[in-house]
């Protein structure tokens, strides 16, 4: 069954959320910055926001219809809902809190559902404990399985795994993606993570000011940005003003003039014309670093540059090299010992035509 929901709700007089989606069954990633229509678009589609008008449907099962008059409430629209603080009950057992929502089960299938849902997410063994006597990443799975043991027909994640150790959501993952193997309904996970993305994503909507930006797979989104936005989202930390200076058809290229100075990219073949102004985004971890200037490469853009500053941020070193823009590189620790690099020294940058992303404001 497909999710279908068209929405359109006044939120305040700054922000009005006006989207429209299909879900398949799978997990569809909703990507965004904060304050893009996440959280409230989950909210509309579980019955805790009444849009202004809209239609939200499970297959053949319509669960808002403002032209119709039609508005379940949340408990009767089969929607499993995992929130970021997860809202346990404190005052009851892990078990307990699994069988909240099945006070309509039989007691013998409602004991079956439960310890069948715990052996899946490896809690089995914290049933009898309450969510002060479990770490962060047990409390995660107990939230998961409550959600899952009442066998919804939709499951909402608003960011699900973000206070957890990377180890811990990886484990996670991987018991999610399994479950959603075997179920297979419409899953909506909202994440900021783009290491998230391509970890659980069939699909991914991104929002931006309540509005849907982009959709389609994660490749085509995330790995080939077409706004800026997108591409400042998915971590490509250099994005450049440029003018096209010319273009290659026959050789699927053109060439770029970043800002004001004379260094030039080439970078594939856009729709801008020749004096076009355009942005030129690229991964920081897409550019290679050498202390003697490259020869024989297949790479078509080799830059002479100063390197500015180095920064350690955990296990990557953060470059930044004067080659008449300021470009960001980064380096492993191993990688600037070897080099013997230093500030002030003088570096090539290697990338390649195919790092290189034309995007739009």
């Amino acid at each position: 069954m497909t999710l279908h929901a068209v929405v359109r709700s006044r939120v305040s007089e700054q922000f009005t959320l006006d989207v429209s989606i299909d879900t398949p069954p799978g997990i569809t990633i909703l990507f965004g910055a904060s304050g893009s229509g996440k959280s409230t678009l989950l909210r509309a589609i579980a019955g805790l926001l009444r849009p202004d008008a809209g239609r939200i449907a499970v297959g053949e099962r319509t669960l808002f219809d403002a032209a119709a008059g039609v508005c379940l409430p949340p408990q009767r629209r089969s929607i499993g809902y995992v929130f970021q603080h997860l809202a346990l009950f404190p005052h009851l057992t892990a078990r307990a809190n699994l069988e909240f929502g099945l006070h309509d089960v039989p007691p013998a299938e409602r004991l079956v559902r439960v310890d069948d849902i715990a052996q899946r997410f490896h809690i089995d063994r914290l049933l009898e404990r309450r969510p002060t006597q479990i770490s962060g990443g047990e409390r995660q799975r107990v939230a998961l399985a409550r959600a899952l043991v009442t066998d919804p027909g939709v499951l909402l994640l608003d960011e699900p795994l973000s206070a957890l150790d990377h180890a811990t959501q990886t484990r996670i993952i991987d018991d999610l993606r399994e479950w959603n193997r075997a179920r297979r309904i419409p899953v909506l996970y909202v994440t900021h993570a783009h290491r998230e993305v391509f970890a659980l994503g069939e699909r991914v909507v991104v929002l931006e000011r309540g509005r849907v930006l982009a959709s389609g797979t994660p490749h085509e989104v995330i790995d080939l940005p077409v706004h800026e936005t997108i591409a400042q989202l998915a971590g490509f930390e250099n994005l450049f003003s440029a003018t096209v200076a010319g273009r290659r058809p026959e050789g699927g290229v053109m060439q770029c003039r970043l800002g004001e100075s004379a260094t030039e990219l080439e970078v594939p073949l856009g729709v801008a014309d020749v004096g076009a102004a355009v942005r030129v985004a690229i991964r920081a971890g897409d550019i290679l670093l050498a202390t003697e200037e490259p020869r024989g490469l297949s790479a078509r853009n080799v830059l002479r540059g100063t390197l500015a500053s180095l920064s350690p941020q955990g296990t990557t070193v953060v470059a930044t090299v004067e080659a008449g823009e300021r470009f960001v590189v980064h380096l492993t620790a191993g990688a600037v010992d070897s080099l013997g690099l230093r500030t002030g020294m003088p570096v090539w940058l290697v990338v390649k035509t195919h790092s290189c992303r034309i995007v739009w404001l």
